[in-house]
Formats: structure tokens, sequence, C-alpha cells
């Protein structure tokens, strides 16, 4: 089933089985998860409510990510869980690897007919129990919390192993997943089922104890009580890309599949306005998904090919003020510089601006000193990019602290990401909504 019919029949499906919580057909147009960066794993963390009788539950944001999974091994009491059974419209939608092979200790049970997808934490993947329960989400009435919502089938995926929460943070139960063209997708079954456009918006928190805000459908996006973010943004193209995908349970087997990361086309760097002398070939993505550019919560800090590395490196180190001097690096980071007399404004660290150019030279996102460069100890301040440490993958993977305080949204119906640059332009940051 191609992409286009994945939505339409998703539509369809969710539409007759889903219902809300308020008697007079509640039809919100935006909702909202609070998001919060974890200061030890420095993923970022938000909530959502699960299950009868519901449940709290703390999940990694996963931008590329196909669907929500959630370990169903510890601690699981749900009267309202419904696993998928195969050849079912849920096993379809979820893009089901195999069906009819229910395991345990190696051993096939005598009856079970649930099918299964995969599900992967950014380290390590498994099969995943295709599952579906009744989840509770808040809806946005202006620039404030509306009601609540309920939806008693959303599908998710289940672990068949719970070793897959071990690299994620502290109590945290799973992985909410925001992927492109994946019909399961966390904001694409919400657009399904409340009929509004399939878009989402991130904004992330640079505070560990201040929350960020998602927002899941339409526009406005307010920060602060009378500012829309979504009014500053520069739009360029998502691109598509198929991937082949390795699965091994029940068996081992590859298949091909729509990507759910978000590729976006870099042509350039510039820093301090000087366009930099980069392999262009590297700049550009592959159909085995090798070079180009990634936008990924995967990552704490934008991972850069080493050759694009260094070049960018030598380049900031060249712009900035002469008075401010190197020292020493500090894993995970190789260019550092004494704080001591670096200027510091409402604009964070006085940093050369680092400009990403899209797919035209007029449409670029500004990095600026509070995204560029990190405090890593007293008196000393590093470039927030690193050196990727693996010979595979993009070029550019674009991490969470360059995304901090910027709102970017995820426009799935149009195909294209739109980059509001920082919000400390605007004298705002993603922790000042009125969503707590």
């Amino acid at each position: 089933m191609s992409p286009s019919k994945y939505y339409i029949f998703l539509f369809n499906f969710l539409l007759i089985t889903s219902t809300t919580l308020s008697k007079s057909n509640f039809q919100p147009k935006t909702l909202f998860l609070l998001v919060k960066k974890d200061p030890s794993s420095l993923q970022y963390i938000t909530q959502i409510h699960q299950r009868t009788p519901l449940v709290p539950l703390k999940l990694a944001l996963n931008l590329g990510g196909e669907s929500l999974w959630v370990d169903c091994e510890n601690d699981h009491k749900s009267s309202t869980y419904k696993p998928a059974r195969c050849e079912s419209a849920q096993c379809e939608l979820a893009w089901s690897t195999s069906c009819g092979n229910c395991y345990v200790n190696n051993t096939l049970l005598p009856i079970c007919n649930s099918c299964y997808n995969v599900v992967s934490n950014h380290v390590t993947s498994t099969g995943g129990e295709i599952t579906e329960d009744v989840l509770t989400i808040q809806s946005i009435n202006g620039s404030i919390p509306g009601p609540v919502a309920i939806v008693p089938n959303f599908i998710f995926s289940c672990p068949i192993t719970s070793n897959l929460t071990q690299n994620l943070g502290k109590n945290v139960k799973g992985m909410v997943g925001f992927g492109q063209q994946s019909p399961v997708s966390f904001a694409t079954q919400f657009a399904s089922i409340f009929k509004f456009s399939r878009q989402f918006a991130i904004c992330l928190s640079s505070s560990t104890k201040r929350n960020g805000v998602i927002f899941i459908g339409h526009s406005p996006y307010f920060i602060s009580l009378a500012f829309d973010a979504s009014r500053d943004l520069i739009y360029t193209p998502i691109i598509t890309q198929q991937r082949f995908v390795t699965v091994t349970y029940p068996h081992y087997v590859r298949i091909i599949r729509p990507s759910p990361e978000y590729y976006v086309q870099v042509s350039s760097v510039r820093i301090k306005g000087k366009t930099l002398p980069l392999n262009k070939t590297l700049l550009t993505l592959d159909e085995n998904e090798e070079g180009g550019t990634r936008i990924s919560t995967d990552v704490p800090y934008t991972e850069l090919e080493p050759s694009i590395y260094d070049i960018v490196s030598k380049a900031f180190i060249t712009e900035m003020p002469k008075e401010v001097k190197k020292v020493p690096a500090l894993q995970p980071f190789k260019t550092c510089f004494d704080s001591t007399y670096i200027g510091v404004s409402r604009l964070g660290y006085d940093a050369p601006e680092i400009n990403l150019v899209f797919h035209k030279q007029n449409v670029y996102w500004m990095i600026i000193g509070a995204n560029s460069l990190v405090q890593v100890k007293e008196g000393v301040i590093c470039l927030a990019f690193v050196e990727q440490q693996k010979a595979t993958g993009q070029a550019i993977v674009v991490g969470g602290y360059q995304m901090q305080d910027n709102l970017i949204e995820f426009d799935l119906s149009r195909s294209r990401i739109g980059f509001s640059n920082s919000l400390f332009y605007r004298q705002t940051m993603c922790a000042n909504h009125n969503y707590a």
C-alpha cells in the first residue's frame, strides 16, 4: 500500500474506531505535550497518560521514530489493552513484519495470532507486539490549556523484551515517535482522529528545570501570551527516502519501507557570512541514506562528518573574538575556549553566526552563540558540535542543543520543515508558555 493510500485508510479507520471524552463531539485543533531535557541522559522527556485505569508514563522524544512504544513487561496492567490480530487493520497500519509467531524463552506459544513490527531505541532494535489502548492528551484553547481529549484505541507497540529501556533515562518507559511517512506516528494518528492537518512543532527548552512544549496540530503556536512563534518561520522541503529494515524476530529478513527520518538539503554552511569550502558530495543524501542532513533528537549536539567538522572548527576559531583563547579539549568536544573574556548578551555568547543554507541561498537557519557554544565547566566553553565517530550515516545530524529555544514546525501535509531562528530575538524562550 502506498503512503498516500495509507493515510486515507488510516483516516477512515481511526475515525470509525475512536471517540473523544466530550459528549459534545469535541474536536480540538491543537494538542500539546510538555517536554523537558533530562540532565543525565540529555534526552528530551515527555509524559502521557495511558491504560485503564490511567497511568502517567515518562517517554523519550524520538523525532524520527515510527510510533509510540511502551515497556509492557514491568508493572503493566490495563483492562483496555487489546493486542492487534493477524491481518487486522492495525497490523497493516503499523507496518507489521511478522504474524502468528509468539515466543517465550524461544518456545512458541500454543495459541497466539498477534502481529509484530520493529521498535528501536537508537542503539538497538527488536520485535514489538502491535496493540492498542486508551490514551489521553491535553488540548489547547488559545494560549492556555483546553479540555482533555481521550482516544480509546491508540495504536502503539510493546517490545518483546524490556531491555530496550536500558539506554533511556531514569524511569523512562518508552519512546514517542513523530516520524514522517509512518501511518501510526504520534502526530499522524491524532491528525487522523481529530481531522486536522498532519503537522506538529517542537520548542525545546534549554533549561533542565523548565518545560518546553510540543504542539500537535494547527498553528498558532503561542509562546508567551500573545506571541505566535509560527509567524517567523522559513521553510525548506522534507526529503523522503526509502530504507532497508533488518528484522530478526522471529526470523532474519531485510525489508524495504519508507524512512521515518527527517532529511533536508543543506547546500552550504556559512560562518560570519563566509561560505565554507565543503565537499558537496557529502551534503547530498544518497539512496542508502548516506550523506546529507538529518534533523534528530537522537543526539544531544550536532554531529559533523570529520572533514566537515575540521573546516567548521577552523573557521569558527578564526572568526572568534581575538581576546578569546583556545584551551585543551574536553570530551566529547574538540574545540574549547577560555570564557573569561567572551561577551554575553541576550543572544548568548558573543560568537560568530553560523548559517545552515538550505535549498536556496536566501533560505537559511541562523545558529547564534546560545546554540553554538556550551559551558562544560567553570571558565570553559566549547563549540557545541561534535565530530562523528562512525564511518556511515549522514554528513550532518542536527542535534537537540541547536534546536533549543527555536520553534521548529514539521508540516507533513506540505512536506516541509519550518525554522523560526532563536526566540531570543523576540525576547522570549521555549519555557515562556502557559501550558503548565
